[in-house]
């Protein structure tokens, strides 16, 4: 049982998926926060395109 121990102490397998997870959590975190950056923007352009269009006439 103690040599299980010891060995699980000195394993360091779990290492990489922990730093894969924090990598991963950081890059949703940027899209996030790039999604937010942009959304307002999109939002007034649509609604300026929306203006424009219901008030342009079609025809002669």
């Amino acid at each position: 049982m103690t040599t299980f121990i010891k060995n699980f102490v000195k394993s360091e397998d779990g290492a990489v998926t922990v730093d894969w997870v924090v990598l991963t959590a950081a890059v949703v975190g940027l899209a996030l926060a790039a999604v937010a950056a942009v959304k307002g923007g999109v939002d007034t352009l649509a609604s300026n395109i929306k203006t424009v269009v219901s008030t342009t006439a079609v025809g002669p």
